[in-house]
Parts: C-alpha cells; sequence; structure tokens
C-alpha cells in the first residue's frame, strides 16, 4: 500500500525491480509513468489496474468512472437535490476528473448547470481530507450550502459523514451523501453509506489474466484497455428523498 505516497510507490517499485518479479499489478498514484516504463523496458510486465493506460503499450483493467459519476449525481438530482457538493482530489487523477465529469454530464441531462455542483477538492483521497471538505461545506450560509454531497471515494464520504454526525447534521435529511467504490466499510458505516459500486472481483481476476497472459505468452500477446461498468448502491445515506430545497 502505497498510502498515496509518491516516494513509497517509488521505493516499492525498486524493490519487486531487484527482485526481478515476472511482473506487476499496479494502480499508481499518478498516470502510468516513465518509471512504469522503465520497469516494462526492462521484460517486467505490467498491467494497470483500476486505471486506464493513456497509451496502447500497457494492459489496464479499469470502470467507467464517467459513468459511475453520473449515476451518483443523477441519483441526487431525482431525489430532489440542486445544490451538490463534490468532494475530490487531487484533481490531476484522471478518476477524480472522470467522476466529476460524469457528475456534469447529470446535471446537464436534468436541464441543471455547472453551478449547481461545487467543487471542493483535496489534497487526497483520505478520511482526515474528506473532514477538511465537511468542515469547508457547512462553513457556507445554511441557506446557501449544499444539501447533497458525493465524494470521489468512500473513505472522503466516511470523514464528511464524520464531521456531519458531529454536527448533528442530519443524513440525509439535511444533507444527503453518495461516496464511490462501495468498500466493506460503507454498509457498516453510522448511516449505512451510498456508494457507487465497483466489480472489484472481476477487476483484479481480469488484470491477473492478462499479465499472465503476457509473462506466457509474449509473443501472441495483445495489449487490451478493459473497461467495466460500475453500479449504484443505495443505502440511507441518500435514500430519503428531500421534499424542499
Amino acid at each position: 500500500n502505497s498510502d498515496g505516497n509518491q516516494n513509497k510507490e517509488n521505493a516499492y517499485l525498486d524493490l519487486l525491480e531487484e527482485q526481478r518479479v515476472q511482473g506487476v499489478l499496479i494502480t499508481p498514484i499518478d498516470d502510468a509513468s516513465q518509471r512504469l516504463h522503465r520497469l516494462r523496458d526492462r521484460g517486467v510486465r505490467v498491467v494497470l489496474l483500476d486505471r486506464r493506460s493513456p497509451e496502447a503499450d500497457l494492459c489496464s483493467v479499469s470502470v467507467d468512472d464517467r459513468l459511475g459519476g453520473e449515476l451518483a449525481v443523477r441519483h441526487l438530482v431525482e431525489s430532489g437535490h440542486r445544490r451538490i457538493a463534490y468532494v475530490g482530489g487531487p484533481h490531476r487523477l484522471e478518476q477524480v476528473r472522470d467522476r466529476y465529469d460524469g457528475a456534469l454530464q447529470a446535471l446537464t441531462g436534468a436541464g441543471l448547470g455547472e453551478e449547481n455542483l461545487r467543487r471542493y477538492d483535496t489534497p487526497a483521497l483520505t478520511v482526515a481530507a474528506g473532514r477538511d471538505a465537511a468542515a469547508r461545506i457547512l462553513g457556507q450560509p445554511k441557506n446557501s450550502r449544499a444539501t447533497a454531497v458525493f465524494c470521489a471515494n468512500d473513505l472522503l464520504a466516511l470523514g464528511v459523514l464524520q464531521v456531519l454526525t458531529r454536527q448533528q447534521i442530519r443524513v440525509p435529511d439535511d444533507i444527503a451523501l453518495v461516496g464511490y467504490d462501495d468498500i466493506e466499510f460503507a454498509a457498516a458505516a453510522a448511516v449505512p453509506l451510498s456508494s457507487v459500486r465497483q466489480p472489484r472481483q472481476r477487476l483484479g481476476q481480469t488484470a491477473a489474466e492478462l499479465l499472465l497472459d503476457e509473462a506466457n505468452n509474449p509473443q501472441t500477446h495483445q495489449h487490451q484497455q478493459v473497461i467495466f461498468e460500475p453500479e449504484l448502491v443505495v443505502r440511507e445515506s441518500s435514500q430519503r428523498p428531500l421534499m424542499e430545497v
């Protein structure tokens, strides 16, 4: 686990290269970097997991994050929300951008504008960053602040939920909340968290199959960019419709 630390990720990759591993499955912090291409050039097979390769010279297995963002915000709009916050970052990450773009697409489809989605950038996709974002949201005047929050991942959403609960903000009555990834803790949160679910087992299995095929059949292997569709799992954090906005 790199913990979102680039130096830690590089140290792990150095270690794997020293051990002369046959292949690496990686969810890189940033987009596919020169570091990964150096591994590939030295004979180590590399497959990106939960990321898309910007080029066709690496296999990747990912999820349609634009669709995921669209599903989340469409659900909030259909529940009556018109002031929605998007919490996620850093925005240089393709996943974060795609989920935001999908959220905008949902608003467009509902005849709403970009002003209905307020972006709260975070330095990382962590619980602590979610708490900081929630404090910024609650710092807005009550009559104009967001009535719903869509987070780029569940860790952020759990941080937001902690602050809302501490401040006695009712979820979803006062502020609805949707996360992304549907991690194990989402359903077990103080208020069960609505989340966009990724097919985790299929992601991992497909990535491993691609890596093994490239390692065992280097002459016939063809790089693939496999993209799965997510699904929205609605729980108590967003399921109660908003009667007035």
